[in-house]
């Protein structure tokens, strides 16, 4: 019986909806769990150098802080390649990442392979 009034109370509240699918309402996104702040973030498809453009022209101030997330637009669900160059200009590489529209995907700095700022 609880079950059934949490389901009306769920369906009733556009709030409650709304706080159960936050990924998918803002669209894909990259978390940045690098600890270095980036100012360039370019997917390609796995295996190519094919860069799409910068990402970090989607958010405010141009820039990706540590621990923010950052719109990903563009993107296809798939495997990409992300170039990311701190704000010293420094570049790094994580190879196939997979990224799922709507979702939010994270690069840690574990999983980042050669890096100038390492």
């Amino acid at each position: 019986m609880w079950r059934i009034l949490a389901m009306v109370a769920l369906l009733a509240c556009p709030q409650a909806q709304a706080q159960t699918k936050p990924a998918r309402a803002l669209g894909t996104q990259f978390w940045n769990l690098t600890g270095v702040t980036l100012k360039e973030v370019r997917l390609a498809p796995a295996g190519t150098k094919r860069w799409g453009p910068n990402q970090c022209a989607n958010d405010k101030d141009g820039e990706v802080d540590f621990d923010e997330r950052l719109p990903i637009s563009g993107a296809a669900s798939g495997a990409y390649d992300v170039l990311l160059r701190d704000v010293k200009g420094r570049a790094c590489y994580a190879r196939n990442v997979a990224v799922r529209e709507g979702e939010i995907f994270a690069i840690h700095e574990k999983d980042l392979g050669r890096c100038a700022w390492r």
